[in-house]
């Protein structure tokens, strides 16, 4: 994977900056809710802004945020170009971050095989294995 030009990376920050203040402060929206911005990844021109965002909630008030973002979404592109300075203001696509479901995915799937360890380890508690002992042979026996 090419590492992102060093302008583009800071630029990328910076759109992720002004977009969370502008949320937190100036929209007002209120199916808004708890919304965190993660990521920005944005293209090699600054054409386009992908952000990536989480929110707290039920998914019913999950879908009222992210209807909201799309709402906001031109307001917010404005704010981005005024605030940066920019020329051309990039194109904002908001996309939900999977992120923390899939980290809660692999904690449960963590848990379940801990879990299984244990009632492994309790049923092997003075078990006796099957045939001998020692179930190899040895040179010094007879053949």
């Amino acid at each position: 994977m090419n590492t992102p030009n060093p302008r583009v990376a800071k630029l990328a920050d910076q759109i992720r900056v002004v977009v969370a203040e502008t949320l937190e402060r100036r929209v007002k929206d209120p199916r808004l809710g708890f919304v965190t911005i993660t990521d920005v990844r944005l293209t090699g021109d600054s054409r386009d802004a992908t952000l990536f965002w989480t929110a707290m909630g039920t998914d019913k008030e999950i879908a009222g945020t992210e209807a909201a973002l799309e709402s906001a979404k031109g307001m917010l592109r404005s704010t981005v170009g005024k605030r940066l300075k920019l020329r051309y203001a990039p194109t904002l696509t908001f996309v939900r971050d999977a992120t923390p479901e899939t980290a809660k995915s692999i904690e449960d799937a963590l848990a379940r095989a801990a879990a299984s360890d244990a009632e492994i380890a309790r049923r092997s508690q003075g078990a006796m294995p099957a045939g001998e002992a020692d179930p190899y042979r040895h040179s010094d026996e007879e053949e």
